[in-house]
């Protein structure tokens, strides 16, 4: 079941509820205590760094669906940037109210480390942490692998999303996967996390073949809205179906589209036809999926150094850049990403 915390933080004291949300993600993920140890460390210097040099933003914690026990934490802020990243990342470079370890120790602590800001704008810093063991294995992955894919959930309520996305890679293809349960709490989290468990069973089948085996699988849930989107290996055509309430974008060659998926509930009401469409996937594309918590008309990234960073951050800069106070949340929101490159670490 997908748990996300996501900690406001405006004041001193909410670092310790930082901390104690990384606490529980490790403990959740079964994390070691020396790992614990380094999580803890990297979320209150997040935190930190958020008070003290942008007034204050969000730390998003949460558990990937990628089958590895892995913690993802997430700085957002809507602050004046950094002006100078380089001397950031210099060891030692820390602030006087901060533990002395530094956005460098923080990026050779974790396993994945990214960082994208813009002045005036803003920052969105991310660190992913596992077990040693399985971070080496994680490495040793050929690059056939690729695309790269990524995403960050925020909950209406505490911890339990009833959204929930996940990969899987069968012999010569990749699905990606976004599952929205209905309404939201526990019983929409069963619906999105039965969907992901039953995705990992068929990595080899076609998007409207899975999307009728989660049909049955759901059949015991309140159902779900779900988009799949599969490459398969050399190609340069993604193969897209969903039914019911998810939003999909694709950029190709500098242009924008909207992906359309079938109205229904997958578990509840499938359509009697799901077609499958294809659309082309190059170098410079890049594919947002959505559930709607996201307003509709956000705005696509326009920051053409964004390519190049993980597909989470990119996905934390889509929602942050879609949030407004003016208009709160009404359900759980999340962004899953695609990117058909390696990273070419920007930092």
């Amino acid at each position: 079941m997908t748990r996300v915390w996501d900690v406001p933080v405006h004041d001193s004291t909410r670092v310790r509820d930082v901390r104690v949300a990384v606490e529980a993600a490790c403990g959740h993920t079964g994390l070691t205590a020396d790992r614990t140890a380094d999580a803890d460390l990297v979320a209150t210097e997040l935190a930190t760094n958020l008070l003290r040099h942008a007034g204050g933003g969000r730390v998003l914690i949460d558990t990937p669906n990628d089958g590895q026990a892995v913690v993802q934490i997430l700085a957002v802020d809507h602050g004046p940037g950094i002006p100078d990243v380089l001397a950031a990342l210099r060891d030692g470079y820390s602030t006087s109210t901060s533990l002395g370890a530094g956005l460098g120790t923080c990026r050779r602590v974790a396993d994945a480390f990214d960082l994208h800001t813009v002045l005036g704008r803003g920052t969105v810093v991310l660190a992913r942490l596992a077990d040693r063991g399985a971070a080496q294995a994680g490495a040793s992955r050929p690059a056939k692998e690729l695309p790269r894919v990524g995403g960050v959930h925020v909950a209406l309520e505490a911890e339990h999303s009833g959204d929930a996305w996940a990969y899987v890679r069968g012999e010569n293809r990749l699905t990606l996967m976004l599952a929205d349960g209905l309404g939201h709490g526990p019983e929409a989290a069963r619906a999105s996390t039965t969907a992901v468990d039953e995705l990992r069973r068929m990595p080899d089948l076609t998007p409207g073949e899975m999307l009728r085996r989660l049909d049955s699988a759901l059949r015991r849930t309140r159902g779900a809205a779900i988009a799949l989107v599969q490459l398969a290996h050399g190609t340069d055509r993604l193969v897209v179906a969903g039914v019911g309430n998810i939003g999909a974008r694709l950029r190709t060659d500098g242009t924008w589209h909207s992906l359309l998926s079938r109205p229904g509930i997958v578990g509840a009401y499938l359509p009697a036809l799901i077609p499958e469409h294809q659309v082309p996937w190059n170098q410079d594309s890049l594919l947002v999926l959505h559930s709607d918590g996201l307003p509709s008309r956000w705005i696509p990234p326009q920051d053409p150094r964004l390519d190049a960073h993980d597909p989470a951050v990119i996905a934390a800069v889509v929602l942050r850049d879609a949030s407004s106070s003016a208009r709160p949340a009404r359900d759980d929101t999340t962004v899953a990403v695609m990117t058909p490159a390696p990273l070419d670490r920007p930092l």
